[in-house]
């Protein structure tokens, strides 16, 4: 790992500390001790090459790998033992890269369906606040999912999750495959997030992108983690960008 490995590291307790995360598909092992961490109001991007292990990662943070190894605990409790569903109740937010709303729900239905009572220590999202998040939502309340472009329903899918009120979201690639202006309303709402306190783990090949919007990054590189510090110190590292991010 870089030098710089710690150099990023919230001193206070973390929101999310991810130790020794190991995981697999099957008999073939595909992370290999990965170490992470997101602070409070954090943004933290997970970053690296295609099947360099982010979408994993976000996957076994999330319960969603039947095999993983390791300890992650989140606001102070231990939730690598717990259920998808229950780590979702606890207060962590995913929105995965396949976006998977329902496309024969409106856009205020798919909304609906993420709502939660508010939850302490994070920010209550309601439909209103959302549109204002979000003014392309805003115009179409009743149009189905599936008439949406793709940008459209990764914001449809970004809105939905925040319906649950969660402290921490994790985001896999929100720019991938998507319209410029749409990444660009993307990096100004995750900065807006900020601004309320959430906390964003997100996952990212789009180093621009990355570096507009997030405090720290971590690179992945086959399952482990190449590189871990500050965003300023990630984009003054020729070698490490060349070396795991260059395409």
């Amino acid at each position: 790992m870089s030098g710089r490995a710690m150099s990023g590291v919230a001193t206070t307790a973390p929101l999310l500390a991810v130790r020794a995360l190991d995981a697999w598909y099957g008999r073939a092992q595909v992370l290999f001790g990965v170490d992470l961490e997101v602070g409070d109001g954090e943004v933290v991007a997970l970053m690296g090459r295609n099947g360099a292990g982010k979408s994993t990662t976000m996957k076994a943070i999330m319960g969603l790998l039947a095999s993983r190894a390791g300890e992650i605990v989140f606001a102070g409790e231990r939730i690598d033992g717990l259920e998808a569903f229950r780590i979702s109740r606890a207060g962590l937010g995913y929105v995965p890269e396949d976006r998977r709303i329902f496309t024969d729900l409106t856009v205020i239905e798919n909304l609906e369906v993420g709502r939660r009572p508010p939850r302490a220590g994070a920010p209550a999202w309601t439909v209103e606040r959302l549109f204002a998040l979000f003014p392309n939502l805003g115009r179409m309340p009743d149009r189905p999912g599936g008439r949406m472009s793709g940008g459209e329903q990764q914001m449809l899918s970004v809105a939905r999750t925040l319906m649950g009120n969660p402290r921490l979201v994790l985001l896999d690639e929100p720019s991938e495959g998507v319209a410029p202006v749409i990444v660009e309303q993307m990096a100004d709402m995750i900065v807006e997030l900020k601004k309320e306190g959430l906390s964003v783990l997100l996952s990212e090949q789009n180093v621009a992108f990355a570096s507009a919007v997030s405090d720290r990054a971590y690179v992945l590189e086959k399952g482990q983690v190449k590189f871990a510090g500050t965003m300023a110190e990630l984009d003054g590292d020729e070698a490490v960008r060349r070396q795991y991010l260059a395409l």
